[in-house]
């Protein structure tokens, strides 16, 4: 486990509810080669705090990577209606790219 990792896990297990830190987490593990891992953590965080939006186009992108099409374009419709509630026009954008390759 790397050390940022072990710090990000540190800081959940500490009681945070901060999105960014489980989304930290899984970007942690996918770059850690625990692709899986990663993809599944992506997942929980898209239950866990529906309106992170960057969740969606990461694990859209992990599941490309996997060969996992249908859960990329679960990620990325869904992602695309969050953005959307969100009024984030550019993950709006990036979404939108990428569910088009799909």
């Amino acid at each position: 486990m790397s050390k940022r990792l072990q710090v990000i896990e540190a800081i959940i297990a500490k009681g945070s509810r901060d999105p960014f830190h489980f989304y930290a987490r899984a970007m942690e593990m996918r770059s850690g080669g625990q692709r899986e891992e990663a993809l599944a953590a992506l997942e929980k965080v898209t239950v866990d705090f529906p309106a992170y939006v960057p969740t969606y186009l990461m694990g859209a992108q992990l599941a490309q990577e996997l060969g996992r099409t249908d859960d990329a374009r679960r990620f990325a419709d869904t992602g695309i209606e969050r953005a959307r509630k969100a009024g984030d026009d550019h993950a709006l954008s990036e979404l939108t790219t990428l569910r088009g390759t799909l």
